[in-house]
């Protein structure tokens, strides 16, 4: 492809990435040229930011990480940690040269499996992961319209929040974010990111990322780190305990996300991924979502199948029973040193 050529993004070229990225229709948040930083400074894996060039201006994009452990394999992904990723390009000759280019970066660094996280298929050959769903809806400018929108049952959740005295505020640091997830993520088994994680994510994009923490009394409840991109809110990190649920106060949580995004103009509310089957996926259905398939397309490369390396493997139940019994200080303390490996 004579007129195109394939680059790697360095510092200086940030905001030219950034501004394909803004009016590329195929790109999401997540290929935000801030996600290179993070994932470098935060889990410390190499990154490829590939773009195609075509005429001295940008027509397509491919971020990249590289993730290499003994226990759960070694890939090449676009974009661990992220629901979305995978290429977004202007046109299909674009597209295929950073494919191309992946596909041969894939092979020199000897991983196991090439992995795009796409919305739609491009690889439909290619073996798939076929556990994740986004739930995804158009906002109404109006508050109330979006309300009387939410199906019966899980409107009344709502009202239950509203009339246990709960109240919403925007925090200025991830500290209490931190406390209310990483307990949520040890009582589902599961280990925490370190609590510079979320500094980094408030750093690197700055309005574009806020938290959200639930009161009663001035006591936090529960806490959800949500990203905003393209008059789209997507909550990201959240969790709460017991008092949550006995509050309903995960229920008034987003629906503050959602009401706060109204005020803001935003017209699509993003709530991320779930597993087939999951609680998770069962409580955003029961908010009026319809699930969409993701696409997590794998090229095999050194491994003759995908692994599955997801809490629904039943290798892993035992794992998942032990850490849920851990201390949260013990498992606050291990966790980062597993979790970096499970984008």
């Amino acid at each position: 492809m004579p007129d195109l050529s394939i680059g790697t993004l360095r510092p200086d070229q940030r905001a030219r990435w950034d501004a394909f990225v803004l009016q590329c229709p195929q790109a999401s948040f997540f290929h935000r040229a801030a996600w290179q930083t993070v994932i470098e400074r935060a889990f410390h894996h190499p990154t490829w930011f590939l773009y195609a060039e075509r005429q001295g201006e940008i027509c397509g994009v491919l971020p990249l990480a590289q993730v290499r452990s003994r226990l759960f394999g070694h890939t090449l992904c676009s974009l661990p940690f992220c629901v979305y990723g995978g290429i977004a390009a202007q046109d299909e000759a674009a597209a295929r040269a950073l494919d191309h280019a992946a596909q041969e970066l894939a092979a020199s660094l000897r991983v196991d499996h090439l992995e795009y996280r796409h919305l739609r298929a491009r690889h439909p050959d290619w073996p798939r992961k076929s556990l994740y769903y986004t739930f995804r809806q158009s906002l109404h400018p109006s508050p109330e319209h979006n309300l009387a929108a939410i199906p019966r049952k899980q409107r009344a959740m709502i009202r239950k929040g509203m009339a246990a005295g709960l109240a919403s505020t925007m925090d200025d640091d991830s500290e209490r974010l931190y406390a209310a997830y990483a307990n949520s993520v040890r009582n589902l088994g599961s280990p925490v990111f370190h609590r510079n994680y979320f500094r980094i994510l408030r750093e690197e994009f700055g309005a574009d990322c806020d938290i959200l923490t639930v009161e009663k009394n001035g006591k936090a409840i529960c806490s959800v780190l949500s990203f905003h991109f393209r008059g789209e809110v997507l909550p990201y990190y959240g969790g709460g305990g017991e008092q949550a649920r006995q509050l309903a106060a995960n229920d008034f949580m987003y629906w503050e996300v959602m009401r706060r995004a109204c005020e803001r103009g935003e017209t699509s509310f993003d709530f991320g991924r779930s597993k087939l089957g999951t609680g998770a996926y069962a409580f955003k259905k029961n908010w009026g979502f319809t699930p969409q398939a993701l696409h997590y397309e794998c090229q095999l490369h050194r491994a003759s199948e995908v692994a599955e390396v997801n809490p629904l493997n039943p290798r892993y139940q035992l794992f998942i029973r032990a850490w849920r019994h851990l201390p949260l200080r013990l498992a606050n303390l291990c966790g980062p040193y597993l979790v970096r490996y499970l984008g």
